[in-house]
């Protein structure tokens, strides 16, 4: 009966031990499945990340704006200049150069971009004196480019350059400087007073801008050898409607009206240019050299 009962309790023990390591077994398995499950589940999260991460790449890409277009600019109004040395009548030369109507001088350049004619007058009356006038005419033309700018915004610093450079002649007197009107885009008189030793000079400068273009007439009279010098008025005036001829000849050398010139936006801002043409020799040699402010003069820094 003992050994019976003893039998039964190790018999209880065995299945008692059995069902504990059953239980273990078990319990070391639940970790395992849910570490498994868990990575089921991290592995489906990457996939869906990395899914919708292409597809935000894709939208991105897609909305990206497109390269910007390359920059432009205005296109200049005018492509050529006319002959600087027709671009007045016979009339207004011998009006302004009256005896020199046929003695105009062909400026150097070869630059498409640029023209220039000068004429000189001397009109000798022997002990009494006489009368000298030298006019020039310079025309300056600017094409558009995406790095200096539209043609007409390089026009306008070099006119508003000529002005300065009027202004500022070494040794000039009485300088007067008039904004004028109806001629080209924009215009300026400046005149002043500059002694020599052959005798009072009366300078006049008239510079003009129309569209990309810049007309500068430079017009100066003067008494010699006792002569009386000339009204700086009458010269004013005289350069003036000059000037106006020479504007128009600009756009009649493109296919236009001789207009004198519509009115349109200015910018700003300096830069120098073209050289003008020096005299022709006249029969007084030392006044054709006094003509030119360019020679006669050097110019303020």
């Amino acid at each position: 009966m003992q050994r019976a009962a003893q039998r039964e309790d190790r018999a209880q023990q065995q299945t008692r031990g059995k069902r504990l390591s059953r239980v273990l077994v078990c319990a070391a398995a639940v970790p395992a499945v849910l570490i498994t499950a868990a990575c089921s589940s991290d592995s489906g999260d990457s996939k869906g990340k990395g899914a919708d991460s292409g597809t935000q790449q894709s939208q991105s890409s897609s909305n990206a704006p497109s390269a910007s277009a390359s920059p432009t600019v205005q296109a200049a109004a005018y492509k050529k200049l006319p002959d600087a040395c027709a671009a007045l009548t016979k009339k207004t030369l011998g009006d302004l150069v009256p005896k020199g109507v046929s003695s105009a001088k062909k400026g150097s350049s070869n630059d498409p971009s640029r023209a220039s004619c000068s004429w000189s007058s001397l009109d000798n009356n022997g002990v009494k004196g006489s009368q000298f006038r030298w006019l020039n005419v310079s025309l300056l033309r600017f094409d558009s480019d995406t790095a200096r700018g539209s043609g007409d915004t390089q026009a306008h610093t070099y006119f508003a350059q000529q002005v300065k450079d009027a202004e500022s002649v070494a040794g000039a007197q009485n300088t007067k400087e008039t904004p004028l009107s109806g001629t080209g885009t924009e215009a300026t008189a400046v005149r002043y007073d500059l002694k020599k030793k052959e005798g009072l000079f009366k300078q006049q400068t008239v510079v003009a801008r129309v569209e990309n273009a810049v007309v500068t007439l430079d017009y100066n009279g003067a008494g010699l050898a006792g002569e009386k010098t000339p009204d700086a008025d009458d010269l004013t005036k005289a350069a003036e409607q000059a000037l106006k001829e020479a504007v128009a000849s600009v756009s009649s050398a493109n296919g236009g009206s001789s207009s004198s010139g519509s009115a349109s936006s200015a910018p700003a801002s300096p830069s120098r240019s073209a050289s003008k043409a020096s005299p022709s020799e006249s029969p007084a040699k030392s006044a054709s050299s006094s003509a030119s402010p360019s020679k006669s003069a050097t110019k303020k820094s």
